[in-house]
């Protein structure tokens, strides 16, 4: 670890200390941060899911979660279901999707997903 790399360490606040290592493992997992997303781009993200709520639309039921990987997050949408074993807040993901522009914001709806271990586990 460089001087500054332990500078750094010493006087980051916990959160930043988690993004970094949020960052740190994306690139291992061999994904695109969040941050360098672009609209209709298929993409390999990783992160962990800070929410996770059911909000229909249109009168059709959809999951909604949102992934943050340090460097920015992503909303993940689920059409048509209440529930996904697994998709909890917490959650480590590997998704693949096609990255969408709605209202200003950035989505993925019905992303291929990999549940990965939590930290600790």
């Amino acid at each position: 670890m460089t001087l500054k790399e332990t500078l750094h360490r010493a006087f980051a606040s916990q959160t930043e200390i988690e993004a970094d290592e949020e960052r740190t493992e994306s690139r291992q997992q061999g994904c695109t941060a969040l941050a360098d997303l672009s609209a209709r781009s298929h993409v390999t993200v990783s992160g962990i899911l800070r929410s996770v709520t059911l909000r229909p639309r249109e009168g059709v039921p959809a999951l909604e979660a949102e992934l943050y990987d340090g460097s920015g997050t992503i909303d993940l949408v689920w059409l048509g279901r209440r529930e996904i074993a697994g998709i909890e807040p917490g959650r480590r993901l590997k998704l693949e999707g096609c990255v969408c522009d709605v209202d200003r914001r950035r989505v993925i709806f019905n992303p291929r997903y990999e549940l990965r271990p939590r930290a600790g586990e």
